[in-house]
This record gives C-alpha cells, structure tokens and sequence, in this order.
C-alpha cells in the first residue's frame, strides 16, 4: 500500500508501505517502508496496537496510531518514533482493515496464545542468560 509521509500541513512524500503477518508470531505486524531513496525501514507493530488505531487514539512511547479528523473514514495517523527520528504517516483506513481482516482469518483475534510454540518461546529465552 502506500501511505504518505507528513512532512509539513501542505506537503507529504508517498512511501510503499508492506505489511507482513506470520500466525506463529500471532502478536505482532511487521511494517515495511520503502522510502523514495529506496532505504528500507522496518517496525514492528502490535496487532492489537493496530486494530484499536481504527477505533480511536491509540498506543503511547514509541508508536501511536489515530483516525484523521475531517477524513472521515478514510486515513489515519501513525507515528513512529526513535532516538534518531520521527515520522508521522498518513495511511489509507481502508487497506489497514482489509489487512487486518486478513489476519483475523488466519488467527482469530483472543486465540494468538494457542498459536505460539511455548517449547521454542522457552528455549530462547533459557539460551539467552
């Protein structure tokens, strides 16, 4: 999809943006976006994070996602933020929810623990003291 990087009120920079979803890390939407200098950044959202966006205002720190006023239902805001930058981008409402949907239809929405390989979680973390 692309989404449009807010640069000014009056100016954005349209930016690819991918979104991937994988059932056995159930909680979690990794964001990719493809910049006009073709430098490749990748986030990781929560799938909740996401989904609540739609609602209302939503998530704080580090990334934070509401619907546009005066858009109607047409976009809404996220903001990505680290120590070396921020972006904020303006994404179609309609695409994150067809997005979405498509992940509810792989794993349900209150069904991600039964998705999870506890064994391996539990390995990893042992092998990282």
């Amino acid at each position: 999809m692309t989404a449009q990087l807010v640069v000014s009120r009056a100016y954005s920079v349209p930016v690819r943006m991918r979104l991937s979803y994988e059932p056995a890390d159930p909680y979690v939407i990794r964001a990719v976006f493809l910049a006009p200098s073709d430098e490749r950044v990748e986030w990781v959202l929560g799938r909740d994070l996401l989904a609540d966006g739609l609602k209302g205002s939503a998530g704080d720190g580090d990334v934070r996602i509401w619907s546009a006023v005066g858009s109607g239902d047409r976009a809404m805001y996220i903001v990505l933020a680290s120590r070396a930058a921020t972006a904020l981008l303006e994404v179609p409402v309609q695409d994150i929810r067809a997005f979405l949907q498509s992940t509810e239809a792989l794993v349900p929405r209150g069904a991600e623990s039964g998705h999870i390989d506890w064994d391996v979680e539990l390995v990893c973390l042992l092998s990282q003291r």
